[in-house]
């Protein structure tokens, strides 16, 4: 009598990034479908399908597939044949964002008050992938100041806000690093800013409390004056988000 073969079972290799999640992986329409909603960006009204192919990566009968599912939900909208603009649930779900999570009422009060204290441009920045966004900011009372407006994104660059994002990312368990961090002309030539990581429960990042300004202002001598007081105001904002 011939033994049948017995079949080995396949050994599965851990992803790369196991150790940091449970080894799941998202669903690739997902992530094409949101691809093409986070590619809006502010001060777009329409956006051609020819800009979101350029910006996506993504071909255009990918995105006018995916676009069904999201002008189902109320995501985006067609308009005509010339193009789409983001929907009304955008709006709703940003509310719904405020509302439960309440940051704006712990943000926006330390930002006021360092933009008066130091007569420099306050912002609150968190990290998205390879960019950073700009969810608060309380403008310098000077005349001369930086234009940025929240809900931009700029790049992960060299900048002191990107290294504070970058250099916590995991949270405090980020190599000891002497903080706030100060950089002169790194993405722009003409701006300076200064940076201090803010954490919310369990030691996270939650974002970079910043002070920005033109770099005849915010020089290195100012940034080393204002420093113990933005480190202040980023442990203070870290306690009262539970940090």
């Amino acid at each position: 009598m011939t033994r049948k073969p017995v079949k080995q079972r396949a050994k599965h290799k851990k992803p790369p990034n196991a150790a940091k999640s449970s080894g799941l992986k998202g669903v690739s329409a997902v992530d094409r479908a949101l691809t093409i909603l986070t590619a809006f960006q502010r001060g777009d009204g329409e956006v051609s399908l020819a800009e979101l192919a350029k910006r996506t990566g993504l071909v255009k009968t990918t995105i006018m597939r995916m676009a069904l599912s999201l002008e189902h939900f109320g995501l985006i909208k067609r308009i005509d044949e010339s193009g789409y603009r983001l929907d009304a649930e955008v709006m709703r779900l940003a509310a719904c964002y405020q509302h439960a999570f309440g940051f704006a009422d712990h943000v926006t009060p330390a930002l006021e008050r360092l933009a008066r204290s130091t007569g420099e441009t306050a912002s609150f920045y968190t990290r998205r992938g390879e960019r950073r966004l700009c969810l608060f900011r309380v403008e310098s009372a000077s005349q001369i100041r930086m234009h940025v407006q929240p809900g931009d994104l700029r790049p992960m660059d060299k900048s002191a806000i990107a290294q504070v994002l970058r250099h916590f990312d995991r949270g405090r368990a980020a190599p000891a690093i002497d903080t706030p961090i100060y950089t002169s002309g790194v993405t722009d030539p003409h701006a300076a800013s200064t940076a201090t990581p803010v954490f919310g429960p369990g030691g996270v990042l939650l974002g970079a409390l910043a002070l920005s300004g033109p770099v005849t202002r915010l020089t290195a001598e100012h940034a080393s004056e204002i420093r113990s007081e933005l480190r202040k105001a980023g442990e203070e904002l870290t306690k009262a988000c539970g940090g």
